[in-house]
C-alpha cells in the first residue's frame, strides 16, 4: 500500500509542527510494509529537513504534480516544465496587479521576482533565501510560477485575469492556499504525481491511500483507492474525499493510519476515479 500525504494543512499542524503521533504512525505503517511519503506544492529546495522528519521510503511528489524527486539520489525522477510563453502571462500580471508578488521555479532555483507581504511571509516560513531576479531574466525551463497576496479580492482578481488571457488553454491554475495562486503546466495535479508514482512504484491505483486539505488535493482525492480530507479542510476537498477525519491539529495521519490497521476504512472499488 502506497500513503501520500499533503504536507501544510494535513500532516504539519497549524504551527507547522509534526507531532509524535504521526512520525510514530509512519514509522509503524512502514515497519508493516507500507510506502510512505508526500505529494506537496513545495520544491525540492524546501523539503530536505521535511525528508529528514518524515523519512519516506519512496520518492515524494513535489511542484503540485509537476515532478516527483528521489531523495535518496537527490534527483527528480520526473519532471515538466511551463511552456516559455509563461512570461507573457506574468507580464500581464505584473502591469495589471502590481501589488502581487511573484516566484518562478526552476530545477535548480527559486526566484522571487516581486515581493509581497504574502510573499515574504511564504519565504521565511519556507526558509529560502532571498534570490531576487527579474521574472524576465530566469534562465532555464521554469517549473512553475507562484504568486502570493494577503487580499481575497486580489487573488480573485489575478485568477480572472489569468484565465482571460489569450494563452491561458496553454496552463493550468491552482489556487495551493488561501494566499498563494500558481500557473503549472497543461494537465499536471496531484493526481498525476499519485499515478506516476504509483506506476513507478509498482503500486495498483486501488491501493493508494491520500490525505489532503486543499483545492490542489482534489485530484488526487479523486484518484486513490481510499482518500481522506482532515476536518479543516476546504469544502471542495472534503467532497472529493472517501473519508473526512479529524482536523491537523489532532495527528491526523496517525488516526488515518490506525483506522487503516484496523480495517474501519475500505477501497471503493465502485469510485470514479479521475482520469490520470
Amino acid at each position: 500500500m502506497l500513503f501520500c500525504t499533503d504536507l501544510d494543512g494535513t500532516f504539519f499542524a497549524s504551527d507547522k509542527t509534526a507531532s509524535k503521533e504521526n512520525l510514530d504512525a509512519i514509522e509503524y505503517f512502514k515497519s508493516q510494509g507500507g510506502l510512505f511519503t508526500f505529494i506537496t506544492g513545495r520544491v525540492p529546495q524546501t523539503a530536505a529537513a521535511i525528508c529528514r522528519q518524515i523519512r519516506p521510503n519512496a520518492p515524494y511528489g513535489c511542484i503540485n504534480g509537476g515532478g516527483i524527486f528521489d531523495p535518496v539520489e537527490n534527483r527528480y525522477v520526473w519532471n515538466t516544465h511551463v511552456s516559455p510563453d509563461v512570461v507573457e502571462l506574468v507580464r500581464e500580471v505584473d502591469a495589471r496587479l502590481p501589488k502581487i508578488g511573484i516566484q518562478l521555479n526552476t530545477e535548480q532555483e527559486v526566484y522571487f521576482c516581486k515581493e509581497s507581504a504574502a510573499m515574504v511571509r511564504f519565504r521565511r516560513i519556507s526558509g529560502l533565501p532571498l534570490v531576487f531576479t527579474p521574472y524576465e531574466e530566469v534562465k532555464g525551463p521554469v517549473l512553475k510560477v507562484v504568486f502570493a497576496h494577503d487580499d481575497e479580492e486580489q487573488i480573485l482578481a489575478l485568477a480572472l485575469l489569468l484565465s482571460q488571457h489569450p494563452k491561458a488553454a496553454s496552463f493550468d491554475f491552482i489556487r495551493s492556499e488561501k494566499h498563494l495562486y500558481e500557473i503549472l503546466p497543461k494537465g499536471i495535479n496531484k493526481g498525476v504525481a499519485l499515478k506516476k508514482l504509483a506506476d513507478l512504484l509498482g503500486v495498483e491505483m486501488k491501493n493508494t491511500v491520500v490525505a489532503g486539505d486543499y483545492n490542489n488535493d482534489v485530484a488526487m482525492l479523486r484518484a486513490a483507492g481510499i482518500s481522506f480530507a482532515v476536518a479543516n479542510a476546504v469544502p471542495q476537498a472534503k467532497e472529493a474525499a472517501d473519508y473526512v477525519t479529524v482536523s491537523n491539529d489532532e495527528s491526523a495521519i496517525a488516526a488515518m493510519i490506525d483506522g487503516l490497521d484496523r480495517g474501519i476504512y475500505k477501497i471503493n472499488e465502485n469510485k470514479r476515479r479521475s482520469e490520470t
